[in-house]
């Protein structure tokens, strides 16, 4: 289901009931539709995600990591002004609609007690937060500047008197009196889904049509289904992940329409389980498409240059032919006349056979024969070290593609990672953080085998050549998917059991190109048969004696193996 005006509701009494009179400790922005209030509330830090994304709005606690930017953007930076320190004393909801204040109490620098308020509106591609002196009304700042030339009714700026969104005129579901219901009811020609969303306010299209499914499956005791329903919605919350018509959809109880349900403890870690890849990809999205651009123009020119250099490999096989061109065009000079565009003379190479040669009527027939010459020489020396630059932007280009299924396979902290690669590599500039801070390098990841057997999955080439050549033992076990883009992984043990191999090698596959692949082919050897070539790229390794397994890599088999890499 969406985040209707329904979850909403469910969402900030779960809210209010952990977050109300917790005091803000921090306040971050990782990403530029989202913000994270880090709360001090029950005796613990809770850290409250507040999305204006355009596909994935929505407000939760959450468990996800997050990175944040060098540099914090200026609506950051505005909210730690207004809210460090701040205590929230209300969770509001308005009607029944996607918008909800909180309200924070802090003193200015007076003394004086103010009053802000955080507006989250939920609406789609429409969606913002809003920071609000509650006292005047006013905007101190938004996350998304609106002006009045981009919509007509209201604008979004600061100095700007807040409007509300346009106010729905459906019935608010919880409030509406029962003889009204009652009537709505009974009176609907076709008692569906979306007759319900014409007359309540905020019922996404999944709520509707399960609340109408309810109300027709007992058609005598429509009144008893209506009021059992909100109650549930309000005192007996079973938050639920479902599949319909193989799609997931997120619910606060178990609806009956669903064909496969999981229950969870509450709706933050139900949204959590339904957003956490979806908006992590987005994310990754964001923060690595400056990256993809970058390497995505390295392969280009790269590709350019092999071009190129393989047109001229191809020239070079004609070189003895200009040679011999230059050399009938000087010992018959005589016979060739200025300033004409071709001449037949006897080629006495193959028995005075006539042989056509291509002048440039602009030059003399010596000059003629010594630009033959000239491209003769060109050649010759290309060719000595031709197959070294091919070579060389293959290995460019291989080690470039492997950057991008890297990419593709990284979650938000991981394009760090990455980007630190690209600068050890050259293709990235240094940025110096205002704070001029040297960040550590980063480690590979922490898997543990079903048997107990610790291993490691390098998520980037500088950690594939730290792990396989420094960290690992020459008798550890290193895999790696056969002949694709991918993460170098070690086992920890010289002899590992069938299952152990069989659990690395689904790692190996699952950090590749080819992880939504069946059937794909990993190599493993013990890490003393591996060896880094002088001067290749990083990661770059060659291998023998390996033995190849074919697995299919699941994703509940990782979070297995990576949960007990966390335990």
């Amino acid at each position: 289901m969406s985040f209707d005006g329904v979850f909403t509701h469910a969402m900030v009494q779960e809210l209010h009931s952990q977050l109300v009179t917790g005091r803000i400790a921090k306040i971050h922005q990782p990403y530029e539709n989202e913000i994270v209030l880090v709360i001090r509330a029950k005796g613990k830090n809770q850290r409250l995600l507040l999305s204006a994304h355009p596909s994935y709005a929505r407000i939760q606690l959450t468990e996800i990591a997050y990175t944040n930017p060098d540099n914090p953007p200026n609506f950051v930076m505005m909210l730690r002004k207004h809210l460090d320190g701040a205590i929230l004393e209300d969770i509001q909801q308005i009607e029944n609609d996607r918008v909800v204040h909180f309200t924070f109490s802090k003193r200015d620098e007076l003394g004086d007690l103010q009053n802000i308020v955080l507006i989250v509106e939920l609406m789609g591609r429409h969606s913002t937060i809003v920071l609000l002196n509650k006292q005047t009304g006013k905007i101190l700042d938004a996350i998304k500047h609106i002006g009045h030339s981009q919509n007509t009714y209201r604008s979004i700026l600061p100095g700007s008197q807040y409007i509300e969104p346009p106010k729905q005129a459906q019935l608010n579901p919880f409030h509406a009196e029962k003889e009204y219901v009652f009537k709505i009811l009974s009176t609907a020609e076709t008692l569906d889904g979306k007759y319900l969303q014409q007359h309540f306010q905020g019922l996404g299209r999944d709520t509707a049509a399960e609340l109408a499914f309810r109300l027709l499956e007992s058609p005598n005791e429509k009144m008893t289904v209506w009021t059992n329903f909100w109650q549930d919605i309000q005192k007996n919350l079973t938050p639920t992940l479902g599949l319909k018509n193989k799609k997931e959809f997120f619910a606060p109880l178990i609806f009956k329409t669903f064909e496969q349900s999981t229950a969870y403890p509450n709706l933050s870690a139900l949204l959590d389980a339904f957003y956490g890849e979806k908006a992590e990809k987005d994310r990754v999205k964001q923060l690595g498409n400056d990256l993809i651009r970058k390497v995505d123009n390295e392969i280009k020119r790269n590709q350019t240059k092999l071009e190129k250099r393989e047109k001229t490999l191809r020239d070079s096989e004609n070189a003895e032919e200009f040679r011999r061109d230059g050399e009938l065009l000087t010992t018959f000079m005589a016979q060739v006349p200025r300033g004409a565009k071709t001449v037949e003379l006897q080629n006495y190479y193959e028995d005075n056979a006539p042989i056509t040669i291509k002048l440039n009527p602009a030059l003399t027939p010596n000059q003629n024969a010594q630009k033959y010459f000239q491209k003769y020489q060109k050649l010759k020396n290309a060719v000595k070290l031709i197959y070294d630059q091919i070579a060389e932007a293959k290995d460019e280009i291989a080690y470039l593609e492997s950057i991008l299924a890297q990419l593709e396979i990284a979650g938000p902290m991981d394009i760090e990672v990455i980007k630190e690669e690209l600068v050890a590599s050259g293709y990235l500039k240094q940025k110096r953080s205002k704070k001029n801070r040297r960040q550590a390098a980063s480690k590979s990841e922490h898997f543990i085998a079903s048997d107990g057997t610790e291993i490691l999955v390098g998520k980037n080439n500088l950690q594939n050549d730290q792990l396989t050549l420094k960290q690992a033992r020459k008798t550890d076990i290193w895999l790696h998917a056969k002949n694709i883009p991918g993460s170098h992984v070690i086992i920890k043990n010289d002899q590992p059991s069938e299952e152990t191999l069989t659990e690395a090698a689904e790692l190996a596959a699952y950090f590749s190109k080819f992880r939504q692949s069946a059937q794909v082919p990993v190599d493993y050897v013990a890490v003393k048969h591996v060896h880094k070539p002088n001067g290749a790229k990083p990661g770059f390794v060659i291998y023998e004696n390996q033995k190849t397994l074919f697995v299919t890599p699941e994703e509940e088999s990782i979070e297995r193996l990576r949960k007990n890499g966390t335990a």
